[in-house]
């Protein structure tokens, strides 16, 4: 599973663009934002979508201007955007260009209004999203991320949940709650499940007598930009990363 801040531990017009990510099992369709699928295959399948119609907004991006901070305009916004967009429909977009639309994102300090709801959506189960690109603290570098890794984020119910699949030898999973403030997404996990070939599942809880609600002192994310396809947040730790939208991941 994995975790912007830990992770050592904590290891979705007419036309349409499929994401197929190179040399990875995936399958890509379009979908609707809270249609889930399983796929009864030997391997995880993960569905995913970016939506031609949604990708270029007509609506303009509010942007908070600050006194210390320029202003970022809305067609440099836009523009970078569409190059994250494009990174994860093909994973062929320099990883200096994706450094540089997440400090453009930073910059523009955009209204976080939204969100949540659309991180996470209206209802549960919530959203999937799928692990794209991460950057070094300081987005000095970065890289396409590897593995398969999802995160559910559930706005209703206030859940998180981190998994890293592995096709037919398994995945693991992080279960746990969030809370939400401006910006900032601050979690713990409760609930850990290993799951190993065909055998089911084995959960281990890991709540603790910790009741509270999760603050900036737990693991976090601070979200720089979330649309109907994208998300790009930077974590505690100082890393930044992004997902596309995907469809809830069923291992089999």
């Amino acid at each position: 599973m994995f975790s912007l801040t830990n992770p050592g531990v904590v290891i979705s017009t007419s036309s349409h663009i499929f994401l197929r990510p190179p040399n990875r099992s995936l399958h890509c369709y379009h979908i609707k934002p809270t249609q889930f699928t399983i796929s009864r295959s030997s391997t995880t399948t993960i569905k995913a979508n970016i939506d031609e119609k949604n990708s270029i907004s007509t609506a303009p991006v509010i942007v908070q201007e600050e006194d210390d901070v320029q202003s970022t305009s809305n067609k440099e916004v836009k523009e970078s955007v569409e190059l994250l967009k494009e990174a994860a429909k093909t994973k062929k977009v320099a990883a200096t260009e994706i450094i540089s639309a997440f400090k453009l994102l930073e910059k523009a300090k955009l209204d976080p209004s939204k969100f949540c709801e659309t991180l996470g959506g209206s209802e549960s189960p919530g959203r999937t999203w799928m692990l794209i690109f991460t950057a070094e603290k300081g987005l000095k570098s970065g890289k396409y991320f590897p593995i398969t890794a999802v995160q559910r984020f559930d706005a209703a119910a206030r859940r998180i949940e981190n998994g890293v699949y592995l096709g037919p030898l398994g995945c693991l999973t992080f279960e746990g709650r969030f809370s939400w403030k401006k910006r900032i997404l601050a979690f713990v996990f409760e609930l850990l499940r290993i799951k190993i070939g065909p055998f089911n599942p084995i959960e281990i809880n890991i709540k603790g007598n910790d009741e509270s609600e999760p603050t900036s002192k737990n693991p976090f994310f601070i979200w720089l930009y979330i649309d109907e396809e994208i998300a790009v947040a930077r974590g505690r730790s100082g890393g930044t990363a992004f997902w596309c939208r995907c469809q809830r991941v069923i291992s089999l």
